[in-house]
């Protein structure tokens, strides 16, 4: 086995779109922080040369919030190679091996549909390329559902190991996360309350204020469930719930993450709703019949000694209100406050709330009396991280990173990927309606009934 440190970073599909709208972005980010070190490779059908490479990183480095920096870019551009050649043309693996010279642990990057991914892998190993280690990098989706899942596993495990492979999903890369498992269990007043004991619901809310817009032919055949819940919501559900691992070793980490799946009974189709806003079926690349859900709202379980009894719930959309993803502990309704006269109202119940997007944050909720108003009503204590420690990497620059330095932490694991179709497994194969709803709505009124018993959706928590 090689050393750890990726020598090169090989991405295929450099000249699609992930590429200009994240991974330009993103390297050259980590350039400016001088933790961009090796030449960056890009493999592409189309019949480009290493100048227009360059030119599409400019433009799409120019066109993000990215300030540009022309000398920051010069050197990023240095590194930049670029191979012309089909995936499936073992002369393409040819020309790679010699660009790579003698380097001895290139990272490879699959920015191409997972129908290619074994093509792609097939011809690195052919070519002797990924024999002693190398680590495979490769985008969601993981599947459609659970038996393409394993066999998407079998096809890349002729050729490369488990530990080669790193499932990229960039949620996993978000400060928000991390920043919950700190405050979890860095914090002796928050750790003692996170469990069955004092929490009534835990609500998930993922909203985005656009629609499909131009996404119509990819968005249509996956649906909400399988783009965003499967992956990043359950994900969320994990970093929540788990225990805490004996150590930074990153498969205890993942260990933890899986038991909390296994813990998870089947998803119930009678607590799943399912939504499309109005005018999704007039979007270019979208079934004038389609049935897709662009809204998914779901009851989740976990059966173990923290979480029995706790339900949590997951909300997912297109065209809401708000573009917004959080976290919400809401904790059990406390008793009235009989000895306080000016108290005629019963204390709500407090919460915690995180939030992942646009930006990261925390807020506290608790009762308290208050001078301009008769009695005692809710506070809000806020935090935003931005203001306290700064900005933050983006999570495709922490991804990217991880992946040539060799830390696995935050990509998934194939035990993880198949637990989580197992979950929602029932919401496939026998989903409800997908009832209309209008835009700039929260969806569709039954999504309400799921948590009614907790007084509805709280939140979101919106600033500015």
């Amino acid at each position: 086995m090689i050393e750890r440190g990726g020598d090169a970073l090989v991405v295929f599909g450099i000249t699609g779109d992930l590429a200009r709208k994240m991974t330009f972005r993103s390297l050259y980010r980590l350039e400016r922080r001088k933790l961009l070190d090796c030449p960056v490779i890009g493999v592409a059908v189309d019949d480009w040369d290493v100048e227009q490479l360059r030119q599409r990183a400019r433009e799409s480095i120019q066109a993000s919030s990215e300030k540009f920096d022309e000398k920051v870019f010069s050197r990023f551009s240095n590194r930049l190679q670029y191979i012309s050649g089909d995936f499936g043309d073992e002369q393409t693996y040819k020309h790679l091996a010699q660009a790579l010279g003698d380097k001895q642990n290139p990272v490879f990057y699959l920015e191409i549909p997972p129908s290619l991914f074994a093509t792609v892998v097939k011809g690195l190993a052919g070519a002797g390329l990924v024999c002693n280690g190398q680590r495979v990098v490769v985008e969601k989706p993981f599947g459609h559902d659970l038996k393409s899942a394993r066999a998407l596993a079998r096809r890349l495990h002729r050729y490369i190991d488990e530990q080669q492979i790193y499932r990229i999903d960039h949620f996993l890369g978000k400060m928000g996360l991390e920043e919950i498992l700190y405050l979890r269990f860095a914090n002796t007043m928050l750790e003692p309350l996170w469990n069955r004991n004092y929490l009534a619901c835990v609500q998930i809310t993922m909203a985005e204020k656009f629609g499909v817009e131009d996404r119509g032919h990819f968005y249509d055949p996956v649906g909400a469930l399988r783009d965003v819940v499967v992956n990043h919501l359950l994900q969320l559900v994990a970093t929540a719930a788990m225990e805490p691992p004996s150590s930074g070793d990153p498969d205890l980490l993942k260990d933890a993450k899986v038991a909390v799946f296994r813990a998870m009974p089947e998803a119930d189709p009678g607590g799943y709703v399912r939504g499309q806003y109005e005018g999704y079926r007039e979007i270019d690349g979208v079934r004038r019949n389609s049935t897709t859900e662009t809204f998914a709202a779901l009851r989740l379980e976990i059966d173990n000694w923290r979480w029995a009894g706790v339900p949590f719930f997951i909300r997912t959309g297109k065209s809401l209100p708000v573009t917004q993803t959080e976290l919400r502990l809401l904790f059990k309704h406390p008793p009235k406050v009989l000895f306080l006269s000016s108290s005629r109202r019963r204390p709500q119940p407090n919460q915690i709330v995180f939030r992942i997007d646009p930006d990261t944050g925390i807020r506290l909720i608790l009762e308290a009396q208050r001078a301009d108003q008769p009695g005692a009503g809710q506070i809000e204590l806020d935090m935003e991280f931005s203001q306290e420690g700064g900005e933050g990497a983006t999570p495709y620059e922490v991804l990217l990173h991880a992946a040539l330095e060799g830390d696995s932490t935050h990509f998934t694991r194939q035990d993880g990927v198949e637990a989580t179709w197992r979950i929602v497994q029932p919401l496939l194969h026998s989903p409800p309606r997908a009832q209309p709803y209008r835009k700039g709505s929260w969806g569709p009124k039954a999504a309400d009934e799921l948590v009614a018993e907790f007084g509805g959706w709280h939140g979101p928590w919106v600033t500015g």
